[in-house]
């Protein structure tokens, strides 16, 4: 076979959006999906073993992208899901007409798929103002979860 032959394709390492807990396990201040959103807790209460042994966590959670809160209740040794949760910085390049940004990393890569944020509402506006000042660059922090990316903070960083 000479080397024109092969076929190199890259594939998705098949990592998970979620990964599984025991609901017991999962801390105020974490992550944790509730009806397929990805929440960070703000509060749990576990109430004591019931007539069939199980303490039940209850958890009043936010939705990471649009505030929402949420609840949910799950007894303490059961499974449940938690979403992996990243965050990078990233300087905006651009911002498109249809609130779209070009955005790149330290590293140099470039980013076209993300637009300013609509929660909340107001932070959008602050965004576009610091960028139309244009005297010093916009930094964006994006956090990604379950294949959704937004913006969820700004910093002016001076030059």
């Amino acid at each position: 076979m000479s080397d024109n032959e092969y076929n190199i394709e890259s594939v998705d390492a098949g990592a998970s959006a979620t990964i599984p807990m025991e609901a017991g396990q999962i801390k105020k201040g974490g992550y944790i999906m509730i009806k397929g959103k990805p929440c960070k807790v703000l509060s749990i209460s576990v109430s004591k073993t019931g007539n069939h042994g199980h303490a039940k966590c209850n958890f009043l959670a936010v939705d990471i992208f649009t505030g929402k809160k949420l609840e949910d209740m799950v007894p303490s040794s059961h499974g449940t899901t938690v979403p992996v949760v990243v965050r990078s910085e990233w300087e905006i390049i651009d911002i498109g007409e249809d609130d779209e940004l070009t955005l790149m990393s330290e590293g140099g890569d470039q980013k076209t798929d993300v637009n300013l944020p609509g929660y909340p509402e107001e932070m959008a506006q602050e965004i576009r103002d610091a960028w139309n000042e244009g005297e010093n660059q916009v930094s964006v922090t994006v956090q990604a979860a379950v294949g959704i990316e937004q913006v969820i903070a700004f910093k002016k960083v001076a030059e």
